[in-house]
């Protein structure tokens, strides 16, 4: 604790602190940032008839059978957050729940995860604009230099102040929403209650074949909600807004996807509609429905809203990558200039500016290698990227329990005890269908698949090594590890 004078000495800006600027982010932006990290528009168009041709007509009961396990998740994950309020989120989880050496391995993991996921979505953003602009006005422009402009754009965003980036995702996620809602409408309006068919929430749904596969692409559609404890030491009373945000963005989702993709199959039917999404022009299932019940105009006006879906990722998943690099730079377990902020935006400023090279980096490798921006750099890096994401899910959800298992703190053990269990078991048992059915992600076999899944093991057991050593070297600095801000007010 600090004394009355020190605190009145005590730098007051942000870069001098070398803290980030807190107190600037309200509940709903920080559900603004984890929903439109999730991409609504992108999932219910560009996912779920793919979850509908594998998984058949169980997909609107797998959404919501996906947010109950992530609502457990969220209750011993906010729980914790009560305690341990970190940029490192996972990382700073683990390590206090499981040990400094594992928490340690998982940062690695988490920075691979994240600066993976970004530029990913930044090529999926610059095949949809250039599609858009061949579309309108016959010209061809590259993928990549649409996905350039839209790097740098959201490397500016992510220096300046964070509630500027909280605006522009509440923009373009009531949009995204909007549009959504429209289609909806139209089916119920045209359709009425033949749209509704209850047999896809009967349990026996998910018995049929190819359930697993379904669930792969179900519960990566809820990625970047953990996000909301990642801001935890710049959000307004983070004893509050954390849990708040963090059940109102998770019980959003599942609903929102549950009803949408309910209604996109009641649009032909059931039977019909798994028969449309298995067909060769299944990705435009979406599309088709918003066309034939509420006119071209929605589907045209759609197919652009992915391109603002795509950007807005992009910035989220962005700004929660920033956060990673600058808590592992603020601990000196990566180079300490990615742990510096921003004296007058109180951003990470050396964070954003590694990560936006990065970014550069993968997309101007893409063009080089002539790669699919799609298939390949977005579908590739961001199956990686789910994947490390769902296995820090499942290992954060053991360290809360490891963490109350002595004292729980005046919390019921339904909350910190049992949901971190249950939710832990579940979320393991989904990261290893994940690598059973790693195909599913990427679209490919064999050798492709060995080589997008090596690096995570890799930085794991880096992150390992390094924990070992600092351990083994420098007894004093390990023990520090992780405390920065725990108990910051």
């Amino acid at each position: 604790m600090t004394t009355d004078a020190t605190s009145r000495t005590a730098p007051k800006t942000p870069e001098a602190a070398g803290k980030l600027a807190a107190g600037r982010i309200g509940t709903f932006d920080l559900v603004f940032f984890v929903v439109a990290a999730a991409a609504p528009l992108t999932v219910l168009a560009g996912v779920a008839p793919f979850a509908i041709g594998i998984g058949g007509p169980g997909a609107p009961l797998a959404y919501l059978v996906s947010g109950v396990l992530l609502a457990l998740f969220a209750a011993g994950f906010t729980a914790m957050s009560l305690h341990v309020r970190n940029a490192g989120a996972f990382y700073a989880y683990v390590a206090r729940g499981l040990g400094r050496t594992l928490g340690v391995g998982t940062a690695y993991v988490a920075v691979v995860s994240y600066n993976l996921v970004t530029p990913g979505v930044a090529a999926a953003f610059g095949y949809f604009a250039a599609g858009s602009v061949r579309d309108a006005t016959g010209t061809d422009v590259p993928w990549w230099l649409l996905s350039g402009l839209c790097v740098l754009a959201v490397g500016v965003l992510g220096w300046l102040k964070v509630t500027l980036s909280a605006k522009v995702l509440g923009v373009a996620l009531v949009l995204e929403v909007l549009s959504l809602v429209v289609m909806d409408g139209g089916i119920l309006g045209e359709r009425g209650t033949a749209a509704l068919d209850t047999a896809s929430f009967a349990p026996s749904t998910l018995a049929a074949g190819g359930v697993a596969g379904m669930f792969v692409l179900v519960i990566g559609a809820f990625t970047g909600f953990e996000a909301t404890a990642i801001f935890a030491e710049e959000v307004r009373d983070p004893r509050k807004t954390v849990p708040r945000a963090t059940f109102i963005a998770i019980g959003f989702l599942a609903v929102f996807y549950s009803l949408g993709c309910w209604l996109i199959m009641g649009a032909f039917g059931t039977d019909r509609s798994v028969e449309l999404a298995r067909a060769a022009d299944g990705p435009e299932l979406t599309f088709k429905a918003a066309e034939l019940y509420a006119g071209a105009w929605l589907a045209d006006a759609m197919h652009g809203l992915i391109i603002v879906s795509a950007f807005a990722a992009t910035l989220a998943f962005h700004n929660a990558g920033a956060r990673y690099l600058y808590a592992l730079g603020r601990e000196g377990l990566l180079p300490r200039r990615l742990g510096t902020v921003s004296g007058k935006h109180g951003s990470p400023g050396g964070a954003v500016i590694a990560q936006t090279g990065f970014n550069l980096v993968i997309v101007l490798a893409g063009a080089l290698l002539a790669a699919d921006p799609y298939g390949e750099v977005f579908l590739w890096t961001n199956s990686v990227g789910v994947l490390g994401i769902m296995g820090m899910q499942a290992l954060a959800a053991l360290a809360v329990w490891a963490y109350f298992r002595r004292d729980r703190m005046g919390l019921s053990a339904a909350r910190v005890v049992w949901a971190p269990l249950v939710s832990c078991a579940g979320l393991a048992l989904l990261t290893a269908l994940a690598v059973v059915h790693f195909d599913l992600l990427t679209g490919r076999t064999g050798a492709v698949n060995t080589a997008l899944l090596v690096p995570l093991p890799v930085v794991l057991a880096a992150g390992l090594f390094v924990a070992l050593r600092i351990r083994r070297t420098d007894p004093e600095r390990y023990a520090s590890l992780t405390t920065v801000d725990v108990e910051r007010d």
